[in-house]
């Protein structure tokens, strides 16, 4: 599993490597020669709160203020198998450019884990829009300050006796939790909700014992004293230095290496849209993105959310998703979920 997150923490780098910067996103390209005739729909394959049902709206948002588009973009939430609902609309309206779909893990996992008749290559990457990092959370009444004493206090309590809340069912939340566990010879009952928002909402109300949400996911407890942050996955701390609490700034997390548990994990945040698309309709979406990374609430909802910037489209993102699924492959066989054949 360490094996497999250092592959992971590799691919990053070279993402952050080739990544265009926000500056450089300022100048546009001229304008596509295609736009939406009719209202176009925006997937997501997640449930209500959660990181990427955030970050669609938040587009929606955008996208409505400064008038980025003449047809309205409407966001629909479609979290049904793990997300399969949504990605199975996408393949099902191939050549239809009023769809677009932001992705996530699941976009890997769902298939995989499931055996659904779906695969990334079923639909036409667009653009990543940014990287997500995964915080270790715990309730802010527990005593455990570093994740070190929270791991500690697992084992202490024996086997399944501490309850790890997460996003889905052999996804990226009980993906971590499984390389969690495979790094410290701690075990959790593992508790599957539909989204991030009600993890953070089961987490401050002490049903589960903690939980691995996207920083966006439960920022709002955070800032309001009820959740404590012990740890980032990531290899470096995140560079973000405004005060979230009254004490403490995203850069003032420890990584999880630092508190001794030896993984790293980041997710991918990208628009895709359905197979069959002309290229001037891809040039749309690209166009639209880059004039959304450039606006001020974008970046305030990167700092926000404490995401990782990276920007990738064209051939260099479809490599990037090729080389993540080969990732998550690993990651999924050696945590033995895989679907039987």
């Amino acid at each position: 599993m360490k094996t497999q997150f250092a592959k992971i923490r590799n691919e990053l780098a070279t993402g952050v490597a080739i990544a265009i910067s926000t500056m450089a996103l300022m100048s546009a390209p001229a304008h596509a020669a295609w736009e939406p005739t009719k209202p176009v729909e925006f997937v997501v394959p997640a449930g209500t709160g959660g990181g990427a049902d955030q970050m669609a709206r938040l587009i929606q948002g955008i996208v409505i203020k400064h008038k980025l588009m003449k047809q309205p973009l409407i966001v629909v939430n479609k979290s049904g198998g793990a997300g399969a609902e949504g990605f199975l609309e996408i393949k099902g309206a191939k050549g239809d450019p009023h769809k677009i779909v932001i992705t996530l893990s699941n976009l890997y996992t769902t298939p995989m884990a499931t055996g659904v008749p779906f695969n990334w290559k079923d639909m036409t990457p667009v653009a990543m829009m940014a990287l997500d990092q995964f915080v270790l959370w715990v309730n802010a009444e527990t005593p455990y300050k570093t994740a070190g004493e929270y791991v500690a206090a697992v084992k202490a309590a024996g086997p399944l006796k501490m309850k790890m809340g997460g996003t889905g069912s052999k996804q990226e939340d009980q993906i971590i939790t499984v390389g969690l566990e495979k790094a410290t010879g701690a075990k959790f009952i593992y508790i599957p909700f539909k989204g991030g928002g009600e993890v953070a909402v089961q987490l401050v109300g002490k049903h589960v014992d903690s939980s691995v949400n996207n920083p966006v996911e439960a920022v709002a407890q955070w800032r309001a004293g009820k959740l404590r942050a012990l740890c980032v996955f990531d290899e470096k701390r995140m560079t973000y230095k405004t005060k979230i609490t009254d004490t403490q700034a995203w850069s003032d997390i420890p990584t999880c290496k630092e508190s001794g548990i030896p993984m790293d994990y980041q997710m991918l945040r990208g628009i895709f849209m359905p197979a069959g698309v002309t290229a001037d309709q891809k040039a749309f979406y690209v166009e639209l993105i880059q004039k959304i990374r450039a606006t001020p609430e974008w970046l305030d909802f990167m700092e926000k959310g404490a995401f990782n910037q990276t920007y990738m489209a064209g051939a260099d993102f479809e490599k990037w998703v090729a080389s993540a699924e080969t990732i998550h492959q690993g990651l999924m066989q050696e945590a033995g979920f895989l679907a039987k054949k």
